[in-house]
């Protein structure tokens, strides 16, 4: 069963942020039109829904396209994704690589590859979606997914605050997200207990009874990555075509539980990270939305 529809009436507010990262800039008046949008982060179980009606194969369950990929190893074009991988100790933040490996047999029902599964995390956001994964379930749910203003303007929950539930990363003391606690990428506490993706709703929502809005899983948008945000980008009622170029990157949103202050301060409304949209990973999902008549 598709998520429950929040309606959200539109208007105009303040988009962007000149305070972390350039691609964020600049702070501008966006506009969006009346929407809904789902309470939460689609789960585990509800693609498996999607999955069981129509037999769908996800980006990370079919081999990779030679074509696409000229000069790769035959033994890497295997069905597969990037997962996760903690590092022993403290590295060096600039390369990513350290901390994030291809995993062939990684996909939705395997998450970090082959004898991992997501047995006990029904009610948690489901991962290792690619941008025409979450394209394809968004349409047989009757919806679509949002464009980054949508995004943000929900994320903001009605405030115009660094965060959704204010300027400080903690509400007295209090985690308001799922993101990373400890020091990135070797050692995460997790957050209330959640070391990785936590089940949808067990941080508050905010102030238009959102889950999951910040932090937990980044979550796809229609809206194509650019370094920084353009003038056509600043009015966006309407969702470009969802036409999947594995070229492209699309713009993600929201932060994820890999978010730490020292590396990636993106669990913020304002922040934004691009993906190509043939990227699969165990810390990106997604949610639909819905025009209001």
């Amino acid at each position: 069963m598709a998520t429950e529809l929040v309606e959200l009436p539109g208007g105009s507010f303040r988009m962007g942020s000149v305070d972390f990262y350039p691609e964020e800039a600049p702070v501008h008046a966006a506009t969006v039109h009346a929407f809904a949008i789902e309470r939460h982060p689609v789960t585990n179980a509800q693609f498996a829904e999607f999955v069981a009606a129509t037999g769908y194969l996800t980006v990370a369950e079919k081999p990779l396209d030679p074509a696409l990929y000229p000069g790769v190893a035959e033994e890497d074009l295997l069905p597969g994704a990037l997962v996760f991988k903690p590092t022993p100790g403290p590295v060096d933040l600039r390369d990513w690589r350290q901390w994030w490996d291809w995993a062939p047999g990684a996909c939705w029902r395997q998450p970090f590859g082959a004898g991992s599964d997501v047995t006990g995390r029904a009610d948690h956001p489901v991962v290792q979606v690619a941008y025409p994964d979450a394209a394809a379930y968004a349409a047989w749910a009757g919806r679509r997914l949002p464009t980054e203003a949508e995004f943000e303007y929900a994320a903001r929950g009605g405030s115009d605050s660094t965060y959704s539930w204010g300027d400080e990363p903690t509400v007295d003391g209090a985690l308001m997200a799922n993101i990373w606690q400890g020091h990135f990428p070797y050692r995460n506490e997790g957050a209330l207990g959640w070391v990785g993706t936590s089940p949808v709703g067990t941080f508050p929502a905010n102030g238009f009874g959102l889950f999951d809005m910040i932090g937990n899983v980044w979550e796809w948008t229609t809206t194509r990555f650019s370094a920084y945000h353009l003038p056509q980008q600043q009015n966006s009622c309407c969702p470009p075509p969802a036409d999947p170029d594995p070229a492209v990157s699309q713009t993600l949103k929201g932060g994820s539980y890999l978010c730490a202050p020292e590396y990636c301060h993106r669990y913020r409304p304002a922040a934004r990270s691009p993906q190509s949209q043939d990227s699969s990973t165990t810390h990106i999902g997604f949610r639909c939305v819905a025009d209001l008549d």
